[in-house]
């Protein structure tokens, strides 16, 4: 980074110096970001695997009040509760998300059966995991997770079955991305829990879970990976709040 700064000084220098001709600007301008209190980033670098806008961002963030969401996909259905109270920068991206489609004709893309993490991911319209909103918002972490009991250090908490929460990539690196949790697993809480998988979606998850994870030609039996049983989301919608 600085390398280059000093490049573009050093050749805006010899411009003004030599020919009189003013040098070109290519800084780039800095990301939007928006003004109220969960402050949505744009993420140049990595763009939007969808075209979406920025959420809108109130000064006052509802903050009361859960929301149903309708997510019918090709294995069954997978109704989600969101509860604006846990995260309410969080459930307001996701419901701008839905609202503009970008989770619609979604494949869930990383199923894990791991002892201590079983969880199915969803949110990239790529299914790469690498696909996202173009956008990043800061992390609402849990606080009240208990103790996980294989974990001897104290240091991971309980994601209980039927947890709604959203992957990232690090601190404060929220997008589209998110996991709903099938078995209880030992995570450090540094994942946003942002509201839970009602009983039709937790029977949708075990049929996907039993169906087990696609081998590869360096894992025959993986833990970690695709889906056998391509797990669509056909369309994200908000049914009430209350």
């Amino acid at each position: 980074m600085k390398k280059a700064l000093v490049t573009a000084l050093a050749v805006g220098a010899l411009f003004a110096a030599g020919s009189g001709v003013a040098a070109a600007d290519d800084t780039p301008p800095p990301p939007k970001t928006t003004h109220g209190p969960c402050q949505y980033t744009e993420t140049p670098g990595e763009p939007a695997s969808r075209p979406v806008p920025l959420p809108p961002d109130p000064r006052h963030t509802p903050s009361h009040g859960k929301v149903d969401v309708s997510v019918p996909t090709t294995q069954g259905a997978l109704p989600l509760r969101l509860d604006r109270a846990e995260a309410p920068c969080t459930v307001q991206s996701f419901l701008h998300l839905a609202q503009h489609r970008f989770y619609d004709r979604t494949v869930c893309h990383r199923l894990t059966s791991y002892p201590t993490l079983k969880v199915l991911q969803c949110g990239d319209p790529t299914a790469t995991g690498e696909g996202g909103p173009g956008y990043k918002y800061k992390d609402e972490l849990p606080v009240d997770l208990p103790p996980a009991p294989t974990d001897p250090t104290g240091a991971r908490r309980v994601y209980a079955r039927g947890l709604l929460a959203m992957a990232n990539a690090g601190p404060d690196t929220n997008g589209s991305q998110f996991f709903v949790v099938y078995g209880d697993s030992a995570l450090r809480p540094n994942y946003t829990v942002f509201g839970t998988v009602g009983a039709a979606g937790l029977r949708t998850l075990d049929k996907v879970a039993a169906g087990g994870i696609q081998p590869t030609a360096d894992d025959p039996a993986p833990v970690d990976g695709t889906p056998v049983l391509k797990t669509e989301l056909l369309r994200v919608r908000p049914d009430c709040w209350f």
